[in-house]
């Protein structure tokens, strides 16, 4: 039974998190408080805490002092991210399968986010895509940095759509990926030229959400998310076609 004492921690945060009793920013009591409170040894209490950080739910802080114990945060899409990842790893679920997901999640995002364009309150999120873009257009920006802004630019674009749910699942889809991609990216022929075609692409989605046209804001993320998954992907192993 002791093996699995810890989950008394979970569950307690859930329940507290339900009723308002904790909030995102809180700190949990002491391992050794925990301990006494729920009659459990606090190697337990720290297998209890290590899964919460797993789950993205809290995060622990080292030593003593006012940084020192675990605090509730919310980081679902890192969770998720990494699920995805270890199960992609072990071959479970398939890089084509997730791709399509995100393809189908994407291009809706896209299309609501081109359906609730404002021009005035979402400025702010167009103006940091905008940015990153011009990042992006950079030749001598490091290969990590341009999978980064890339993955901020589609994130801003989905956020647009108002479905927090949604932006949180895609963003955990290209965490699970990304690994793949900057394996596949020095097999390329042409970076340089593949880069210069998806920021085309990077543009097209921009200016088809701010013109409202939703129809064709998705239709160029799966277009988009199509073309690159066959240059990094089916080009490095076996040809995919999409119906």
């Amino acid at each position: 039974m002791e093996n699995k004492t810890y989950s008394i921690i979970v569950q307690t945060l859930e329940e507290k998190l339900r009723t308002g009793e904790l909030t995102v920013g809180d700190r949990l009591p002491s391992e050794r408080a925990l301990a006494e409170q729920f009659g459990i040894s606090r190697a337990s209490v720290r297998e209890g805490i290590r899964v919460l950080d797993a789950m993205g739910l809290v995060r622990s802080g080292v030593g003593s002092g006012p940084g020192a114990g675990a605090v509730v945060v919310s980081e679902p899409s890192a969770a998720l991210g990494w699920g995805l990842r270890m199960h992609l790893a072990s071959r479970f679920l398939p890089v084509h399968d997730v791709v399509t997901t995100r393809e189908q999640l994407e291009s809706q995002a896209a299309a609501d986010a081109a359906a609730r364009w404002s021009g005035t309150s979402d400025k702010v999120v167009i103006t940091r895509a905008t940015r990153c873009l011009e990042e992006l257009d950079d030749p001598s920006i490091p290969d990590a940095q341009f999978h980064e802004l890339d993955a901020q630019f589609h994130l801003l674009i989905s956020s647009l759509s108002g479905n927090v749910v949604v932006t949180t699942i895609l963003d955990s889809l290209r965490q699970a990926t990304v690994g793949y991609v900057q394996e596949a990216v020095p097999r390329l022929d042409d970076w340089s030229k593949v880069k210069a075609h998806l920021q085309d692409q990077h543009r097209g989605i921009l200016a088809a959400v701010t013109d409202r046209a939703p129809e064709l804001a998705a239709e160029r993320v799966r277009a988009h998310i199509r073309w690159f998954y066959g240059v990094a992907y089916a080009e490095n192993s076996s040809p995919v076609s999409f119906s």
